[in-house]
């Protein structure tokens, strides 16, 4: 071995703390800088009120944040193209309107980030802090009267509280057209927020970044398959694009002076057999080595069937819808689409499978219906116990 690569063996893990530390000094750094010129503000009791009861009725739901804060972004990007409508220069310096979703392990933290509408200094603190909005009011009652469910946290709109039943704090930054300046607003959910400037500039262009800072029990929200598994579950059918960071494993060329080095190593270890013949002419494969690589991969691809005419849906557009939202690769045997309206309208589309599952009668009295009901292309039931009667129990779809 040589001596250059026994330092670097040797001086790796105090690299590695030195580089550690100058990332804690750097984000300290930042900070300090937003603190500085932040302002402090008290929250509304009714919002106190709220956030602790979500943390602490709620918290058998956690995963439901996710699809709350997708679905707001959802709101923003709308509002967004709608303003676009108005004033086509509304989109220039940022036309692509869509979502991500970007973890960090070294942090600890995951971040939601959209393209949408933004937020001024004022809607930060009236959104998010010091105004009650009907919606607040509205699900405090709904609470008291012995609600619940986490669907509620939806219904009323006050879903961005829903990040603190897996964050300890959580720092919005966000950038709206109307407002030259981008800003943060953070909160440990306890009775004050703060606001101020984004140290770092308009990193953005337009949209809100949402930054959760995860607890010690919620760090299987910092997991590939668990974030997409969450994404797909309740916000498959959101109109917007929704990306999540990815991690793959690449192979690539060794440079030259990496190649020679590991030459010049084999060469001092390598002892050859003295009857060994080599065929010189024998064009020798290049040395691979292995490398982590990040990217964006979109996980809503299906969009939502039932909103079309199904004069215009072909068999085999019902047939993949199917198989997306059963995860049966045989497709249906049977399937109706229809409509119903009055004082409640739906829309809705039922399939037959091919064959009954395999346990539908070892649960049989367990086992409740698993038609899905979304509200606003967003998933918000999938299991009701007297939809259907219980020998119908096989038939799936969505409402």
């Amino acid at each position: 071995m040589r001596f250059s690569r026994l330092i670097a063996i040797l001086f790796l893990p105090l690299l590695a703390v030195i580089a550690e530390e100058q990332a804690v000094d750097s984000t300290s750094e930042l900070s300090a800088e937003y603190e500085e010129h932040a302002e402090k503000h008290e929250f509304q009791a009714e919002v106190s009120r709220l956030m602790d009861i979500i943390i602490n009725s709620l918290y058998t739901h956690k995963e439901v944040f996710l699809r709350e804060l997708i679905s707001n972004a959802a709101d923003a990007l709308e509002k967004a193209r709608y303003n676009s409508l108005q004033d086509p220069e509304y989109l220039k310096e940022k036309p692509e309107l869509g979502i991500k979703i970007d973890y960090d392990d070294n942090a600890n933290t995951l971040t939601i980030i959209d393209s949408g509408i933004g937020m001024t200094k004022a809607d930060l603190i009236n959104n998010l802090g010091t105004v009650a909005k009907s919606g607040t009011s509205n699900f405090l009652e709904a609470m008291a009267e012995g609600g619940s469910d986490a669907n509620l946290i939806g219904q009323f709109g006050v879903g961005f509280y829903s990040a603190f039943l897996v964050a300890d704090k959580v720092t919005v930054a966000s950038k709206n057209n109307d407002d030259p300046e981008q800003h943060i607003w953070e909160s440990s959910a306890d009775a004050s927020f703060s606001v101020g400037p984004d140290p770092r500039g308009d990193t953005l262009g337009r949209g809100t970044e949402i930054t959760l800072h995860l607890k010690e029990d919620a760090h299987e929200y910092l997991e590939e398959s668990r974030l997409k598994d969450l994404a797909t579950k309740y916000s498959q059918f959101v109109p917007y694009p929704i990306s999540l960071k990815t991690k793959k494993e690449v192979e690539s060329d060794i440079d030259e002076e990496e190649a020679e080095e590991a030459d010049k190593e084999d060469t001092d270890v390598e002892v050859k057999d003295e009857y060994e013949v080599e065929d010189e002419d024998e064009e020798k494969e290049k040395p691979k080595k292995k490398e982590t690589v990040y990217d964006y991969e979109q996980v809503n691809t299906h969009k939502a069937l039932w909103l079309r005419d199904k004069d215009e849906i072909s068999d085999e557009d019902y047939e993949q819808f199917y198989m997306a939202i059963a995860k049966d690769h045989m497709g249906p045997l049977a399937y109706t689409h229809f409509s119903a309206e009055g004082e409640i309208e739906f829309k809705a589309i039922l399939f037959i499978p091919k064959k009954a599952p395999y346990n539908f009668m070892e649960n049989y009295w367990e086992k409740k219906s698993e038609i899905k009901l979304y509200v606003r292309r967003v998933l918000v039931a999938d299991k009701f116990d007297e939809l259907l009667p219980r020998y119908l129990n096989f038939i799936t779809g969505v409402v």
